[in-house]
């Protein structure tokens, strides 16, 4: 396998596709190890990783095909019936999705793929694309390790978050479709709002893993979802007005992240989300709402959701500069409010927008 004479151009158009791709291939892989709906969410996941390997053999990227070839493979015996989709299998599919993003960003800044240990990760993958039934989690493991350096099944690293069955994945997601829709809705109110959706869920996932996937995923994509669907319930004359608000229009949307989070309260499943909605304007220094919460009380996700909203409302404030510089005084206006936001979140972002400023 060689890469010299790499295109960069067409390596940033397969950086820019598979950028795009990894959120989706994460909150799969996530849906898939919690018994999710298996035929619908394994074609999802087999597309994107078999889309993966077309688009490194269009721009002639060796290494992305060598590193998507053999999980999708894996996929494909998955998708046969032949394996299971253990959770040692998700974490090799997200372990060779990862560092096929950092190999690709490093060789196109110039910078050593030397600390990824990409020939080890290949290695392993080679061996287990055809690996026995009963060798394969061993197998799996011994690929994280040797890769990472840590054990996958030391320390519960593996434990499946607490209270959810895999009898009632289908229905939280189907519950995950119906918020889909209403955060729809919401963007049909206002031309302002196209896109923001999927923008705000894409930044919070990438921060969210850029900062050690400390937020479950599928509560967080619930609660970027809902978290400003309660706008919905207030008079439009409030929420999309252009200018100044009163004192009344303030308290009217201070209203907004409860009437939400009080959905999400009586559904079953989605405790977490709520917390997350109803907590997104507060701020580490206790100057928020609704509650006033201070640090440690406010819980990582709505930190999160705080930083990409806020950076939102920026963009969209400053959307006659163009999009670069609008996102460069966004990314100064966010790092200047040192007690806005939760330092910890501030760095994970940061990196996630400087891979948008490159592309």
């Amino acid at each position: 396998m060689t890469n010299v004479g790499l295109d960069l151009e067409m390596l940033q158009e397969f950086a820019d596709a598979l950028y795009d791709r990894s959120p989706a291939i994460e909150r799969d892989v996530a849906r898939l190890r919690q018994g999710g709906n298996e035929r619908e969410l394994t074609a999802d996941l087999f597309r994107a990783i078999h889309n993966i390997k077309g688009d490194a053999a269009l721009c002639k990227f060796d290494l992305g095909v060598a590193i998507a070839h053999p999980v999708e493979s894996l996929m494909s015996r998955f998708r046969d019936g032949e394996i299971p989709f253990t959770d040692l299998l998700a974490e090799t599919i997200l372990l060779s999705i990862d560092r096929l993003e950092l190999a690709t960003d490093a060789l196109l800044h110039g910078r050593s793929t030397g600390n990824l240990h990409l020939p080890t990760l290949l290695e392993y993958l080679g061996g287990l694309a055809n690996a026995p039934v009963d060798e394969l989690d061993s197998r799996c493991a011994e690929l994280v390790q040797a890769v990472t350096g840590f054990n996958p099944s030391a320390g519960g690293l593996l434990a499946a978050p607490a209270g959810r069955a895999a009898s009632g994945q289908a229905r939280l997601n189907e519950d995950l479709a119906f918020f889909r829709s209403l955060a729809l809705q919401l963007e049909s109110r206002s031309p302002l709002f196209k896109g923001r959706t999927m923008r705000v869920l894409r930044l919070a996932l990438e921060t969210n893993k850029v900062g050690g996937s400390v937020v479950d995923v599928l509560q967080l994509e619930a609660a970027v979802y809902l978290h400003d669907v309660g706008m919905m319930f207030l008079p439009e004359a409030a929420w999309l007005k252009v200018g100044r608000l009163t004192e009344d229009d303030k308290k009217l949307l201070n209203s907004h992240p409860g009437l939400a989070a009080g959905l999400l309260q009586r559904m079953p499943g989605w405790m977490a989300a709520a917390e997350m909605v109803a907590q997104h304007h507060e701020m580490p220094d206790g100057r928020g709402y609704p509650q006033q919460l201070r640090g440690d009380a406010i819980c990582p996700g709505a930190k999160i959701l705080a930083i990409i909203d806020a950076f939102e409302a920026v963009m969209l404030k400053h959307s006659d500069r163009g999009k670069t510089r609008s996102v460069l005084r966004a990314i100064a206006e966010i790092n200047a409010c040192d007690k806005q936001f939760a330092p910890e979140w501030i760095a994970p972002f940061n990196s996630v927008i400087r891979k948008t400023i490159e592309a």
